[in-house]
């Protein structure tokens, strides 16, 4: 597990995940060309605060997978 850290709305937040689900943001984030704090705030907007941002994150990274 790893925690990265995240300014999203002017606060910082952090999510933990899996060296797995990291690695595969990152490929996602660089194949859409975006950063993964980008990615990450444009999940924690879709959410609505309805689930835990990690939670959210592995969910969209399974839903994205190539």
């Amino acid at each position: 597990m790893k925690k990265l850290s995240i300014n999203i709305s002017g606060h910082l937040t952090s999510v933990s995940l899996e060296n797995e689900f990291i690695e595969e943001l990152q490929r996602i984030a660089a194949q859409q060309k975006k950063s993964v704090a980008q990615i990450i705030r444009e999940i924690d907007a879709e959410r609505g605060g309805k689930t835990n941002l990690s939670s959210a994150v592995r969910v969209w990274i399974l839903g994205n997978i190539s």
